[in-house]
């Protein structure tokens, strides 16, 4: 029934301005104000040609959970990069993580490091 239809995802944000600042800026990804002057949305266009719709909500609660994982070819250079930029890596206590929070699981699965947007949403990136 669906197969065919381009679903995206979506999240809310307390602060849009901040979030276009760092999906477009921390991140590099391409950021488009969409929308109209009732109700200001942000659309992320996310490399894999998917798109993700960020709105604003006055009483947003971060979600506890991974919202978007992040793909890449280095992760230690992916963490530094990023650690430049100005994000702050998570650690939680139910994983051993090294000095730069990247996580290795022993039974092979991907290496990981967790970072919250400015709204307090986690997102990932992940090393295959």
């Amino acid at each position: 029934m669906f197969g065919q239809s381009k679903a995206f995802s979506g999240f809310s944000v307390d602060d849009l301005d901040r979030a276009r600042q760092f999906y477009g800026d921390t991140l590099g990804l391409s950021v488009e104000d969409t929308g109209d002057a009732e109700m200001r949305m942000l659309t992320i266009k996310l490399g894999s040609g998917a798109n993700v719709f960020v709105y604003p909500k006055d009483n947003h609660t971060p979600a506890s959970f991974t919202i978007l994982n992040f793909p890449v070819d280095d992760i230690e250079a992916a963490v530094d990069e990023l650690a430049k930029r100005g994000v702050s890596f998570e650690q939680y206590p139910d994983f051993e993580h090294d000095a730069k929070g990247i996580v290795r699981t022993p039974r092979g699965g991907p290496a990981i490091a967790w970072f919250t947007d400015p709204a307090g949403n986690v997102l990932s990136v992940l090393q295959e």
